[in-house]
């Protein structure tokens, strides 16, 4: 696992410095794109044939709730703005696009996200669950992967290369963020910046360490019956420094959390994207 981990880590880095820098890499054969409409962000990851990142934008997001479109123009809207961008960067059409949910939400709203893709112009290839596309970039063939997203907390676990157990729960970063409004009296927005602040770690993540244990013991709670050796934790509000230790001393076992967590899910949704 270590040399499939430490693979994966050059990859989602390579990832990162393409969304930040804005630029492009040479790519074989038909490129994927895999759309990941998230609590707190929308990211768009474009892969080749061999599954290398070519080229990665990303946006703040206000349009999606726990997996459910809550503002579908908007949405429609800036998944059209980031394939414009990749576009013109690349100097090709993007076509085929798949996207992701979080494990158990209601079919109507798994439709909802498929049709924010096609109606940006995409071709919609197929729809994956967010902890199965993280897994697949990680190289993941036993272990469970829990996904800290904005507004759920998402695991799924795997035996042998395959997924045999999903579960989700409404806990999320969004919960820190009222956590941390809460007690300094700001607003949403102000602990929202505090919250990403890796300067400002030292005082939010003290304040915000019981909803992380929350996470823990939910997570705890599923593995009572589906007991691992590793659990992967990737998406963006896992991000801070102390969080795997938090959810080393609930859950018995060791915490990995990759390079780049955030971007983990969409790169594997891209990964998925069945041409």
């Amino acid at each position: 696992m270590g040399q499939e981990l430490t693979q994966a880590n050059e990859t989602l880095l390579e990832f990162e410095r393409l969304i930040q820098t804005g630029g492009c890499n040479a790519w074989e054969g038909t490129l994927r794109t895999g759309v990941d409409l998230g609590t707190a962000n929308i990211v768009l990851a474009v892969v080749d044939e061999q599954n290398r990142p070519v080229a990665g934008a990303s946006y703040p997001s206000t349009v999606v709730r726990d997996g459910i479109v809550v503002d579908y123009m908007g949405a429609v809207r800036a998944v059209t703005h980031l394939k414009g961008q990749l576009e013109e960067r690349l100097g090709v059409m993007l076509d085929a696009g798949a996207c992701a949910i979080p494990p158990g939400i209601l079919e109507g709203n798994v439709k909802a996200i498929g049709n924010v893709v096609e109606a940006a112009g995409f071709r919609l290839t197929n729809i994956v669950d967010e902890p199965t596309a993280a897994s697949s970039v990680l190289g993941i063939s036993d272990g469970a992967v829990v996904d800290v997203g904005g507004g759920t907390t998402g695991i799924s676990v795997l035996k042998d290369g395959k997924v045999i157990f999903t579960g989700d729960e409404p806990t999320g970063g969004t919960h820190m963020t009222l956590v941390l409004a809460g007690f300094h009296g700001w607003n949403t927005q102000e602990a929202e910046l505090a919250k990403r602040d890796p300067a400002q770690e030292a005082n939010v993540f003290p304040v915000i360490k019981p909803v992380v244990e929350k996470m823990a013991s939910i997570v705890r709670n599923y593995l009572r019956e589906y007991p691992v050796e590793t659990v992967y934790v990737v998406g963006g509000a896992c991000c801070f420094t102390q969080f795997e230790s938090v959810f080393e001393k609930f859950l018995g076992v060791p915490v990995v959390k990759p390079a780049a967590p955030l971007l983990v899910t969409p790169l594997g949704i891209a990964v998925n994207c069945k041409l």
